[in-house]
């Protein structure tokens, strides 16, 4: 296709035409073709019209990845309706703000999913809320005519989709994306990363939150390409979908995939078609980076409607550019500010990383625009980054999440590559500041592996004083099993829970 279409619908019957029974998606057992994705979309759409959901409604999507949640977020989107995804991990309460605060008036959901009883939810949640748990072919429909003229009168302008932040600090944010930003940056993004139709791409991210969404579902979608993603629980069901799917792509949590590497077949599965992204545990042994540190890392931000910091060259890069995250995607203009000051920062020195461009968000639902960005258009995304003279970025961690010991600024992120560095990839890292009456906070890491007692942590100390200042080092572990980290809704850590537990300790 020579150029964006501008909206979802179109770009769909194109892909339609053009791949036909070329899968779309593969979700262990469950397949989705182009030619059934555009069909079964254009059927609900029809059904979401008869009901009266039109352009501008707020649809919620609680469907885990698979064929229902690409077909609902599909239909919602043909006809300028905003899709709301909610991810199946949410615990009640956070359902009940997401549902209050999205100003959704329908919710497409699944009935139950591993062991929640969404019916029961729901009902509990939102008691007025009308609930669609199977809406078939025998549901009351709108006629063909209504939905051309539905989708015809969708402008590149309408939001596509309202996507949650994860929350990690205070309440979530419900972050409006347009469907021409979202559509545009991905292409932008598969010339970049390499991925076309030829392409079969491995996700293990939700398709309810930006990564699974935009960088993986409508990637796929802009690229002509087949997306393959799994639910299962049982890691040797996950790796024999990989041999039978044969991904050439991975991208997402690397996390995410350890204990399929750690599977005791794993050593004897065929996945050498794996040869690029991000999912490094699962590559062939002589694509798989000996340092991760010295490959660029990638930078996504729900604002920014997926990842904004990224760069092609997928080779291990010289030890002085050891954790870049590459350069801002095309289409973004990026400056490095002082927090304080709002001046530009001198190359290599810490500030604020501020974003300006047509893929951004068009805002904060139920937030001033004004309130979102400022009087020049940047937005301050409260992400600390440093630059190099080569123009290649590097993330120090959250702003508010510096911590402040003796006087001195300890970035978590440093401090957290240096135990990785000594530790290897079979641990996970979270370093925290602890209130302390004489110091202000203290340096604090919870070190989470499947062998607690084979961590050495005199020697770690050792080594760290090596690597970093002395006031940089963490003064208190808590070493524990990965299934010991409380996680939030997003599966990210809780952060509040874990300094508890540092606490205690």
């Amino acid at each position: 296709m020579a150029a964006d279409p501008g909206t979802l619908a179109p770009l769909l019957r194109a892909r339609a035409a053009a791949r036909g029974g070329h899968p779309l998606l593969v979700c262990d057992d469950e397949k989705l073709s182009y030619a059934e994705a555009e069909r079964r979309s254009a059927a609900l759409a029809r059904i979401l019209l008869a009901r009266g959901i039109g352009r501008g409604d707020h649809v919620g999507v609680l469907h885990p990845n698979g064929p229902r949640f690409v077909v609902a977020a599909f239909a919602a989107a043909r006809i300028g309706a905003v899709t709301v995804g909610f991810s199946t991990l949410a615990a009640p309460a956070e359902l009940r703000y997401q549902i209050g605060h999205s100003d959704i008036t329908l919710m497409l959901a699944t009935p139950a999913f591993r062991g929640n009883d969404y019916r029961r939810r729901l009902a509990e949640a939102a008691p007025e809320l009308p609930v669609c748990f199977d809406l078939d072919a025998r549901a009351p429909a709108a006629g063909p005519d209504a939905l051309a003229a539905a989708e015809a009168a969708v402008t590149p302008e309408d939001p596509m989709a309202l996507i949650y932040t994860s929350g990690s600090t205070g309440h979530p944010k419900g972050v409006l994306l347009g469907q021409a930003g979202l559509l545009a940056q991905q292409r932008r993004l598969n010339a970049v990363r390499g991925l076309t139709a030829a392409d079969r791409l491995f996700c293990n991210s939700p398709f309810c939150w930006v990564g699974g969404f935009a960088f993986a579902l409508l990637a796929t979608l802009t690229a002509g390409a087949t997306l393959i993603c799994s639910n299962a629980t049982d890691p040797s069901a996950t790796l024999d979908l990989l041999e039978r799917e044969r991904p050439t792509v991975g991208n997402g949590f690397a996390a995410g995939v350890a204990q399929l590497a750690r599977h005791p077949s794993f050593a004897g599965r065929d996945l050498s078609t794996l040869r690029r992204g991000n999912l490094y545990p699962l590559m062939p042994a002589e694509l798989r980076p000996a340092d991760p540190a010295l490959r660029h890392n990638l930078l996504g931000m729900t604002e920014a409607g997926s990842v904004v910091l990224i760069d092609g060259d997928e080779r291990d890069q010289p030890e002085h550019r050891r954790g870049s995250f590459g350069r801002p995607a095309p289409g973004f203009e990026a400056t490095v500010l002082d927090p304080r000051t709002g001046a530009p920062v001198p190359v290599g020195a810490p500030g604020e990383l501020c974003l300006r461009g047509p893929y951004l968000m068009q805002g904060y639902h139920r937030v001033p625009r004004a309130d979102c960005f400022d009087a020049d258009g940047w937005f301050h995304t409260g992400d600390l980054v440093r630059t190099d003279p080569d123009g290649y970025y590097y993330f120090l961690g959250r702003r508010g999440a510096m911590i402040k010991t003796a006087g001195a600024n300890v970035s978590p992120t440093e401090v957290q590559d240096a135990v990785l560095r000594l530790l290897g990839d079979a641990a996970a890292v979270y370093v925290l500041g602890l209130p302390d009456a004489e110091r202000g906070e203290l340096v604090a890491a919870v070190i989470a592996t499947e062998d607690p007692a084979g961590v050495d942590l005199p020697a770690l100390r050792a080594a760290l004083r090596r690597e970093l200042s002395a006031y940089k080092v963490p003064r208190r572990f808590l070493l524990c099993r990965p299934a010991e980290i409380p996680l939030l809704a997003s599966g990210k850590p809780d952060l509040p829970a874990l300094r508890g537990l540092l606490a205690d300790s």
